[in-house]
């Protein structure tokens, strides 16, 4: 094996650069060559197959910057799978034109699933990244737990887990945290932190919507934030309950802060902000509104009583309100610890290929003797019989349904991750970077200036 192709395809993360820059350190490491593909699996499909050679005479090229957000290579939604027989071929003729021996591809499911019918005739491996931190298992045997209905009618399948374990092990889960996440979480605790002042100040409910789709690792470190309540997309909301929280809380404070995962659900497991008919590029259902759907129900379930004393002779609709911290989430530079891991498994992702492995996937797993080490699974195991990959949900033992909090495990769970998550690198970088004088005189230098020099065709 001497020259590995890398790519980043689906959504874009704060630590992608950081694990192109890992893998690319490794290779040099070990004399090979590494030729990115240009916007994911479209670059790998398309006849002139625009790439970049990253380690030319196996020195990383100065524009791959590991603390910089994004990716340098372009990401995109095209996906490939085994009914794309054409597109296929067209992969493995233009892989081979360019004599290259292994693939290593960087993104979550998506990626995974179009990964697996290259790695039938070239060997591949995925390093993991996702802001929402879904990508793995809670325990090795959770896919088996998945049941599949079909609609007799329409023939439409669904997917619903049978009950599962009641209580899970820290060093159980597979894939502990995705590089994006932590950067994600950072922001959005500093956004909560933000808001919470607009919301005390003018005795209002602030609603705070977080990405994250089913999953609600974003909002559950959200706690770093100190919102009064944090709502899961995994349990269906008792509005009952909620109601009697929030009027206590508005009592005793005059104010009240929630945070919802964009994926919450009312009692009978609709969510609250409905869904898109339309679904993404990767095939999954858009969500919209999960704010504002809770807005209007809790708006019309307090009525005007609870604000009359503090907000007499304002509209008491103007009592609550809404912000999505959005695609803030998802971008600008990563925190200490999506870079280092992120490099960290960038370079694990080249190891695998070295030692043969094909369709694995490279982790980050935790224990209390050991910390954080990497490791790897493949692929398959991540599937139910039926080969689809489910996202991994926030398991019930890390969340206190009743108080709307991180459980103990939950704490113990995030403090593992954001304990000196946080380097002083990135204090400074704020410090001397934000309001350089230098802002101010010159425009943004994209780095896609740069690469596009470097791009090579076939």
């Amino acid at each position: 094996m001497r020259r590995i192709g890398i790519l980043t395809a689906g959504g874009d993360t704060p630590a992608l650069n950081a694990t192109i820059f890992g893998a690319v350190e490794r290779a040099n490491q070990l004399d090979l060559e590494v030729f990115g593909f240009l916007r994911g699996y479209s670059g790998v499909i398309d006849e002139r197959v625009p790439h970049v050679h990253l380690n030319p005479l196996f020195t990383t090229i100065p524009e791959l910057d590991p603390s910089v957000g994004g990716t340098c290579l372009g990401a995109s939604r095209t996906y490939i799978d085994d009914s794309s027989s054409d597109l296929l071929e067209d992969v493995k003729t233009n892989l081979s034109q360019l004599e290259i021996d292994a693939l290593l591809c960087i993104g979550g499911d998506g990626t995974i699933n179009g990964m697996q019918p290259i790695a039938e005739f070239l060997p591949c491996v995925l390093a993991p990244k996702t802001i929402d931190n879904d990508l793995g298992l809670n325990y090795l045997d959770e896919p088996n737990e998945w049941i599949r209905a079909e609609d007799p009618t329409t023939g439409e399948a669904t997917f619903n887990r049978q009950n599962g374990r009641e209580s899970i092990s820290l060093d159980e889960i597979i894939n502990y945290a995705t590089p994006g996440y932590a950067t994600a979480v950072f922001v959005v605790a500093q956004g909560v932190q933000r808001i919470r002042t607009t919301a005390e100040s003018h005795r209002r409910i602030a609603i705070i919507e977080v990405m994250g789709r089913q999953s609600g690792y974003i909002a559950l470190g959200a706690a770093y934030g100190q919102p009064d309540i944090i709502l899961m997309p995994e349990v269906p909301i008792d509005m009952e309950k909620l109601e009697r929280r929030v009027r206590e809380l508005y009592e005793l404070q005059n104010h009240v802060v929630i945070v919802v995962g964009e994926g919450v659900r009312d009692e009978s497991g609709t969510p609250l902000g409905g869904k898109e008919s339309s679904v993404d590029p990767a095939g999954n259902i858009l969500y919209k509104g999960a704010a504002e759907g809770l807005k209007q129900i809790l708006a019309k379930r307090l009525g005007a009583e609870p604000f009359q004393r503090i907000r007499k002779h304002e509209d008491p609709s103007s009592a609550l309100f809404t912000r999505k911290v959005g695609h803030t989430q998802r971008g600008g530079r990563p925190v200490r610890f999506d870079r280092f891991y992120a490099s960290q498994l960038g370079g694990k992702a080249i190891d695998l290929l070295m030692e043969g492995k094909n369709n694995e996937i490279a982790t980050l797993q935790w224990s209390e003797t050991d910390g954080f080490v990497l490791d790897s699974i493949s692929a398959n195991k991540l599937r139910d019989k039926w080969r689809g990959i489910h996202p991994r949900i926030v398991h019930g033992s890390l969340y206190d349904e009743n108080r709307f909090q991180p459980s103990a495990l939950g704490v113990e769970y995030l403090r593992t991750i954001f304990t000196n998550a946080i380097g002083t690198d990135d204090m400074e970088h704020l410090r001397s970077k934000l309001f350089s004088p230098g802002n101010l005189a010159t425009r943004y230098q994209s780095v896609n200036i740069d690469i596009q020099k470097r791009i090579r065709y076939a």
